[in-house]
Formats: structure tokens, C-alpha cells, sequence
């Protein structure tokens, strides 16, 4: 009896090939969605690379607080929060960041609905009071964050320790 499912091949893309294919489809169909797997660290503790994948559509009235993926240089990508906008000049810094990057508004070309985490099927939705609550607490712990992703991520391989103590 044939098989009703179909193999699912994947390409894997350089995100300066692959944004700017996925930025002309969301504007050619204004509401439109594309989910798109997270790749970096930048979003750290809650994101991770290569695990969750965001769901963005068309950046139309982008404010503080939003995830968007911005283009910093061209053809450079980054998906981090907008922390300040002065007039057309905005500031981002993703959650696993210290530093921030700057583009201008016009750079900004989708803000992210939220984020499917963890292999879960079920949309952490950005503006859910989940997503609300950790964003207003981690924003704010942006003094001490470096110790804080230390002690959840730390930066020396696990392997490197086991080897030394051995």
C-alpha cells in the first residue's frame, strides 16, 4: 500500500540569501507569515540556535519592546528587541547581548508574532502575558545580565573542564 507521506528535504542557506527572498514574499502579500528557525545566541537564555523558530510577518509600525529582524549592514541580519527609537534611528540589542546595534527604521523589515520554543507546536505569542512578563523582567536586568547569562550559559565547553580535571 503506498504511503501517504512525503520526505522532507532540507536545504540549509545563507541568511544573506535566504532573508532577502523571505522579506520581498511578506511584502509582496501584506499579512502574510513565514516561520523561519532561529541560527546565533543573540537571544539567549530563551531562544536558542538551531531549536526555536520565530514567526514573523511585515514590519509595519515597529515600536520599543518589538523582536524584529533588522538589516544592521547589508545583507547582515539580526533578530533582536528594539530597545530605543530616536526619530528614524533605532537601537537593538538582542537578550543574550551586552552590546546593542543601531539601523534605521527603514532597516526594520518584519517583527516577530512569537516563537514556536522547545519543539512545541503551541505559539508563544509576543503579545501574550508570558511573553510580556519575561520581556519586562529580563529588559530590565540588563545591569547584572552578564552575570546572569554566565551562570545560565557559561562560556567554558563542559569537555574542556572534564579533560583539565582528568
Amino acid at each position: 500500500m503506498p504511503s501517504n507521506h512525503c520526505k522532507m528535504k532540507t536545504i540549509v542557506m545563507d541568511n544573506a540569501e535566504l532573508l532577502p527572498f523571505i522579506i520581498n514574499e511578506l511584502e509582496k502579500t501584506p499579512g502574510k507569515t513565514v516561520t523561519l528557525p532561529l541560527r546565533g545566541r543573540s537571544m539567549r537564555p530563551f531562544l536558542e540556535d538551531g531549536r526555536d523558530m520565530a514567526l514573523l510577518t511585515l514590519a509595519t509600525n515597529p515600536k520599543v519592546g518589538d523582536a524584529v529582524l533588522a538589516e544592521i549592514h547589508p545583507l547582515h541580519f539580526v533578530l533582536h528587541r528594539i530597545i530605543r527609537i530616536d526619530g528614524e534611528r533605532v537601537t537593538l540589542r538582542g537578550d543574550g547581548n551586552l552590546a546593542c546595534e543601531y539601523c534605521l527604521l527603514s532597516d526594520i523589515k518584519a517583527t516577530a508574532l512569537g516563537f514556536f520554543r522547545k519543539g512545541r507546536k503551541q505559539l508563544d505569542s509576543t503579545s501574550g502575558r508570558k511573553w510580556l512578563v519575561y520581556s519586562w523582567f529580563w529588559t530590565r536586568l540588563y545591569p547584572i545580565r552578564r552575570y546572569l547569562l554566565f551562570l545560565l550559559h557559561p562560556h567554558i565547553p563542559q569537555r574542556f573542564i572534564k579533560q583539565r580535571q582528568g
